[in-house]
């Protein structure tokens, strides 16, 4: 992945990725990374693991743990602050698409699925930072999603979690006005080697590059982006 051109800085600040193994969580701790930030990369997913895309730097930090979980949500983010003294910035990528049936035919299990992986995990993060944030001033960048917009076919709770995820991006921000900046991304279909294999006879030339979508999450929690507090911000392009 070629550096960026689009130049912050985030020296002495600690970053949390959460879904820091997948393509776009990964994208996002190289970003910081970059930008001088200390990154604890959280996920299920180890970096050793098959289906991780992390690299392991001297200044990023994994961080095992099942966001889903309110008990290791707080241990997580004790144990951060433990180990850095700080947070000032939240990124809410953990998350999954599930396509499916209809509403009267979507299984109860599937739908809890999408609430919990998507929108519990950005709820308990974003509860448990949110009191180092408002120390520090801070900021969190949560990823909605296009569909997110509108109701449609074919993937409805995926749908509704993300809509849901820009309900709580507003909240945060009403509710931390002055203090903690919120805000939100809306992706459409990312350019990430499971959606390459899912939809192989797509354009993919029209797929937004994960790194650009980071570049987007870092300016969103940088300076430039101080007056900015609950946006969603369209990173589709063509997509």
């Amino acid at each position: 992945m070629a550096p960026s051109e689009f130049s912050v800085d985030f020296d002495e600040r600690v970053a949390i990725v959460t879904g820091a193994s997948g393509a776009l969580g990964s994208a996002v701790v190289e970003r910081f990374d970059d930008a001088g930030a200390t990154v604890c990369a959280v996920d299920v997913v180890a970096p050793d693991g098959e289906d991780s895309h992390l690299e392991i730097t001297d200044d990023v930090h994994f961080y095992e743990g099942d966001l889903t979980d309110e008990a290791d949500v707080e241990r997580l983010v004790s144990d951060i602050v433990d180990d850095h003294g700080r947070i000032d910035h939240l990124l809410n990528i953990a998350g999954t698409w599930r396509g499916g049936d209809p509403i009267e035919d979507t299984d109860l299990e599937e739908f809890e699925l999408l609430v919990n992986v998507n929108l519990q995990t950005a709820f308990l993060a974003s509860k448990h930072a949110l009191p180092h944030l408002q120390e520090t001033e801070g900021s969190i960048v949560s990823v909605s999603a296009r569909s997110s917009l509108e109701g449609g076919e074919g993937d409805g709770p995926y749908r509704i979690t993300k809509a849901g995820i820009r309900l709580l991006t507003e909240t945060i921000a009403e509710e931390n006005t002055g203090t903690v900046r919120a805000n939100a991304v809306m992706p459409s279909v990312i350019d990430t080697p499971m959606n390459r294999e899912m939809m192989s006879d797509s354009d993919h030339d029209e797929w937004v590059d994960p790194s650009d979508i980071a570049d987007v999450m870092a300016f969103l929690c940088s300076d430039g982006a101080s007056v900015t507090s609950g946006a969603a911000v369209p990173v589709y392009g063509a997509a």
